[in-house]
């Protein structure tokens, strides 16, 4: 048995801030991190707990990270209406990348939702 995930009306993804962070640290083959900073909004009228995300990352030549995972930065926020939960992580990358995603969770009474993260961009300063 499947469930089938619905959108739930005023539940808001925020993309905050996108910042390049050469500091932090990079594997070689995706050496340019950019940190997000995100808040969940929750302006619908019931109170949910987010239970994972999924990312897809897509690069300049079309090659495509996807990530998935339980929870959001280790924690599965629940919010009653009016309520927010801001973050922020990080994503690595190897050219100029777009990401968009989904974050998944249940409402009080278990009905399963998604909700969208907007698509950003994140692009690789060039040197002057």
């Amino acid at each position: 048995m499947s469930a089938v995930f619905r959108e739930l009306d005023n539940l808001l993804v925020i993309i905050d801030k996108i910042v390049y962070m050469p500091t932090l640290e990079a594997p070689p083959d995706r050496p340019y991190p950019f940190v997000y900073f995100i808040t969940i909004d929750n302006q619908s009228v019931e109170t949910v707990t987010i239970r994972g995300r999924k990312w897809v990352i897509s690069d300049q030549a079309g090659q495509k990270i996807v990530v998935e995972g339980d929870g959001v930065v280790g924690e599965f926020p629940r919010l009653a209406p009016g309520e927010r939960f801001s973050y922020n992580s990080y994503h690595v990358i190897g050219s100029d990348s777009v990401a968009q995603g989904a974050f998944i969770g249940l409402t009080d009474e278990g009905v399963p939702f998604v909700v969208r993260i907007p698509q950003f961009k994140m692009e690789i300063p060039k040197a002057s």
